[in-house]
């Protein structure tokens, strides 16, 4: 017993020095337009340091106990799944909730809503309780799944699997209105409401001159990671590999240069997203496998219909790329106000189509455009297919990572591409 004591001691004394290492500022120092933006964000922004000594506490505590250690996996896998449940649970209480309060036709919300309210009373003391464990469980077979791909070190993955549900903050992401570029992003508290929102991102606007737009996130890469709280046993394990993946490539230049060169923010995004869902499906395959999705059925040549399966009425990441082209092509041309004009309009298609977006612009392009593992915001910017194609080329997950940890240039990027015998179509081109 002492002995796996002071090896939990040791795990967690390892974990607080990581931790240590990790909380470097994420932002450099700006000039006037930098204390202008924090002026309009004001006091609604994110306060990491109280979220993360809480984080910490309960992740020391949970390690400390060690209690997942006496838990089969199909109690583990049950427990999970009822974390889960209970977190759909609380989601449809505070639906039917807002419901209550947004109907004009009450006259007591409060009342009207009491039996909602003890409820989702319940459902939080039973959240609280069920977390630590359920988290330590979805850590685990994380961990698990990334030692099958021979990313452990003598034995143990490092750093360990460490992340924690919770409210996110938003981010508010500036870029220049002249190019699509990510100049800066400022974490906010979560639970703004949209007026706020566009309150924030108008007098950016109108004041710095400047794009900007408040977005959600579903995992943050501090450490230990910030999840958003889900019921989705598919997305889970996903977004805790891919914040996983940015812990790992930590050191690397290809996250040393993270804040200062967005081409390489991109090829890191793009990495973390291909790992994350790669690790996610194995771990639902082995797992959960009754919410894995079903495997596709294959069929030779010469069985296939012959006639053509018709395009989807209207497809999202098509339309999404050739809006980014137009928009790049235009604002390369210096027609600032067209392209703006231009993205409105097609925003407005969307909304017709069924896709809510509230503000389509320069910085909504900065921030969804680094996720270029699959087609849409980024548009015609190869870097997405490039480090897809270099994923193709590696023998393992393993490998791929290793290829692409030391890349901290657009020009790495080309050369790490060329060496692997990756297309030339699909390479960087300027």
């Amino acid at each position: 017993m002492l002995k796996q004591r002071l090896a939990r001691i040791f795990t967690l004394a390892l974990i607080l020095g990581l931790l240590l290492w990790l909380l470097t500022p994420n932002w450099p120092k700006f000039g006037d337009e930098k204390y202008q933006l924090e002026a309009i964000v004001g006091g609604r922004t994110f306060d990491f340091v109280t979220w993360e000594v809480n984080a910490m506490a309960a992740k020391a505590t949970a390690v400390l106990s060690g209690g997942t250690r006496f838990l089969d996996e199909t109690t583990q896998k049950a427990l999970v799944l009822d974390y889960l449940d209970t977190i759909d649970q609380m989601n449809r209480l505070n639906w039917e909730i807002a419901q209550i309060y947004t109907n004009p036709d009450v006259a007591n919300p409060e009342e009207m809503s009491q039996a909602q309210q003890d409820e989702l009373a319940s459902a939080r003391r039973k959240m609280a309780r069920l977390q630590p464990l359920a988290e330590a469980v979805v850590q685990d077979q994380v961990a698990a799944v990334l030692a099958d791909e021979n990313l452990a070190v003598a034995g143990q993955i490092w750093p360990p699997v460490l992340m924690h549900m919770t409210p996110l903050p938003s981010i508010m992401i500036v870029s220049p209105r002249e190019r699509i570029e990510r100049q800066e992003q400022l974490p906010l508290q979560p639970g703004l409401t949209v007026a706020e929102m566009d309150e924030m991102e108008t007098a950016v606007y109108e004041d710095v001159d400047l794009s900007a737009l408040v977005v959600p996130i579903g995992g943050l890469a501090t450490y230990p990671a910030m999840i958003m709280e889900t019921s989705s046993v598919t997305w889970l394990p996903d977004v805790t590999a891919h914040e996983w993946t940015h812990h790992w490539l930590m050191p690397f230049p290809v996250s040393l240069n993270y804040v200062s060169d967005p081409q390489v923010r991109t090829i890191n995004e793009t990495v973390a997203s291909i790992a994350g869902r790669e690790i996610g499906e194995q771990v639902v395959a082995r797992y959960y496998p009754e919410f894995a999705p079903p495997p596709q059925p294959t069929m030779p040549p010469e069985a296939a219909p012959a006639a053509a399966v018709e395009p989807p009425r209207f497809d999202f990441r098509a339309e999404m790329a050739e809006t980014r082209r137009t928009a790049d092509a235009m604002l390369a041309a210096g027609d600032v106000a067209g392209a703006e004009a231009y993205m409105e309009a097609r925003r407005r298609l969307f909304v017709e189509n069924g896709y809510a977006i509230r503000k389509l612009n320069q910085a909504y392009f900065a921030f969804y455009g680094a996720y270029a593992d699959e087609p849409g915001a980024a548009g015609d910017d190869p870097i997405g297919p490039t480090v897809l194609a270099i994923r193709a080329a590696s023998p393992s997950l393993r490998d791929f990572l290793r290829a692409v940890a030391f890349i901290g240039s657009l020009e790495d990027l080309e050369q790490v591409a060329a060496e692997m015998g990756v297309e030339r179509e699909t390479a960087v081109t300027r």
